[in-house]
């Protein structure tokens, strides 16, 4: 897969090439590889690598590629996205809550040149205007009740024509009262604007989670 490398440690595991080899992002481990440093992705820690451990397919996500990541938190798969667009990719990180910015600025964004940190809410997409542009893809990782709308309005304000969205289903973040299956099928049914090319199902890597992958017709 473009940009993630499966190696074979103690058992299978999947990593990305360091853009800034000798430092690290939240003390992941890292192996060397003749010249290379590589950084091991743990699927227990990101959902995007969940989703790469179950077979996700197409990966959007790949070198010189524009992404608008909606809840950033302290950047643990925004630094693993980093290592995969390159230094000619960009990543406009979106994050709420300003603790959780700084820390994900110092830790992340600091050693990172292609990430651009955005401290805003992404329920109203219309204030980083001025600093987003048109984007590849779409990655949406935000526990809020109409989370999906909030990504929908996004999408329609940023993605590409043909562009992919990557979106986080948090099923118990939306509703404690349903089968999570059932929950996830429900925000699905709201993307009338994609074409749902894949859904999956995150477990055992994580619980009542999915990442749907579809394309922006719009």
């Amino acid at each position: 897969m473009n940009g993630v490398y499966h190696l074979k440690l103690h058992n299978y595991s999947i990593a990305t090439k360091n853009l800034v080899p000798g430092i690290k992002s939240y003390k992941e481990k890292t192996i060397k590889i003749k010249n290379d440093e590589y950084r091991i992705w743990d699927p227990f820690r990101s959902k995007l690598a969940a989703a790469i451990m179950k077979k996700l397919e197409p990966m959007p996500i790949k070198k010189k590629a524009s992404v608008l990541y909606l809840g950033a938190s302290t950047g643990t798969t925004v630094s693993h996205i980093s290592d995969i667009v390159g230094i000619e990719g960009r990543i406009f990180a979106v994050e709420h809550s300003s603790r959780v910015a700084r820390e994900f600025i110092n830790r992340v964004a600091a050693n990172r040149l292609n990430i651009i940190p955005i401290i805003e809410d992404a329920r109203k997409p219309q204030n980083y205007f001025s600093i987003c542009e048109k984007i590849d893809v779409v990655y949406a990782d935000i526990a809020q009740q109409n989370q999906t709308t909030i990504t929908i309005n996004n999408c329609k304000m940023y993605l590409k024509n043909n562009g992919y969205l990557l979106l986080v289903i948090k099923t118990k973040s939306i509703d404690v009262t349903k089968k999570y299956q059932e929950v996830a099928d429900n925000e699905i049914k709201k993307l009338k604007l994609f074409s749902i090319i894949q859904k999956i199902d995150l477990y055992p890597y994580d619980k009542d989670h999915f990442i749907v992958l579809a394309q922006f017709l719009q």
